[in-house]
């Protein structure tokens, strides 16, 4: 599976640790940035991980600021996103099974690097179940 990863200076030694865990899976990332622990704004990271995913080139996104706010907020502008903040395991395998979500954002301030490894497990290992989930999700277009 291919996935864009992407985070402010805020996600990024969670982002190296991630990276870390995941290079001998069958996944391979598109790190996007940031490459340093330098201040650096949020957006400018959502967005590339974002567009790879709106278009296509990567199945997934995993965005990673403070709070998860600021990555959530921005990605979320574009059409086809959505993108959840998960800070539980549970909650990212609810994103993607009852909202289809396609990036998790997670909150590196409030996440151990345990919970932060098991919220990329379950959101990528989680189907969307589609079914009546599926009526709900095609409302969030406008």
């Amino acid at each position: 599976m291919n996935i864009a990863i992407g985070s402010d200076h805020a996600g990024f030694e969670l982002k190296k640790v991630l990276l870390d865990h995941f290079k001998d899976s069958n996944h391979s990332f598109v790190d996007k940035g940031t490459y340093s622990s330098d201040s650096a704004d949020y957006a400018d990271f959502a967005h590339p991980v974002s567009n790879l995913v709106e278009d296509g080139v990567v199945q997934f996104g995993i965005l990673i600021c403070g709070s998860a706010n600021g990555v959530a907020m921005a990605a979320n502008k574009h059409a086809g996103i959505r993108c959840a903040v998960c800070w539980l395991p549970e909650i990212a395998s609810l994103a993607r099974a009852h909202n289809d979500a396609n990036i998790v954002a997670i909150p590196s301030r409030f996440v151990n690097v345990g919970d932060a490894i098991e919220i990329v497990e379950n959101f990528l290992k989680t189907s969307f179940e589609g079914g009546r989930h599926a009526k709900r999700v095609n409302k969030i277009a406008l």
